[in-house]
């Protein structure tokens, strides 16, 4: 079945929540890190959503590839269904994503449903700031999934001006 790939751009680069044996950078084209989904269960609830990312078309993002070893693919497969499919704003993709060297593999990603009713557009800093400053989740409060993701993007020298401009709109506000 060849190799199995999970390309994460959200908080799948820093808490994967599956057994991986390796991770390197990676860029899908076609697709943006976008914080364009309103969250109505892991980071807000159906009465105050929150924020999460999800990859909206056009451009390309920068995220980490995980390597999963072929006897646990449909395990984290499920695993990944249960995680990002919770409300079916996303659809399961497998992409072209690129490594540094050249290197292409397919990888399964989690792609924004445009049409699904929690798919949020584009939204100014200071809106965005003030959605996630209110809603908290089963996950925890949305700041924090905010902010993790921000400061887990700059260590993998990831840089994301609108995504920074939100995370420090939202610590300024605290």
């Amino acid at each position: 079945m060849g190799e199995f790939w999970v390309f994460g751009y959200g908080s799948l680069m820093w808490r994967p929540g599956f057994v991986h044996e390796e991770h390197r950078l990676a860029r899908v084209h076609g697709y943006r890190r976008a914080l364009c989904v309103r969250s109505y269960v892991h980071r807000g609830t159906r009465a105050c959503p929150g924020l999460v990312l999800g990859l909206d078309r056009g451009g390309s993002c920068l995220g980490v590839a995980f390597k999963v070893a072929e006897p646990l693919r449909d395990e984290v497969l499920a695993y990944l269904r249960e995680r990002e499919l919770v409300t079916n704003v996303y659809h399961e993709r497998v992409v072209p994503v690129r490594f540094a060297d050249g290197e292409a593999v397919n990888a399964v990603v989690y792609v924004v449903d445009r049409s699904h009713p929690q798919y949020a557009g584009s939204l100014g800093v200071e809106e965005a700031a003030e959605i996630v400053l209110g809603a908290t989740g089963e996950a925890g409060p949305n700041r924090d999934y905010l902010i993790n993701t921000a400061r887990h993007l700059g260590q993998l020298g990831i840089r994301d001006a609108w995504l920074e401009g939100v995370a420090a709109e939202v610590l300024r506000r605290r």
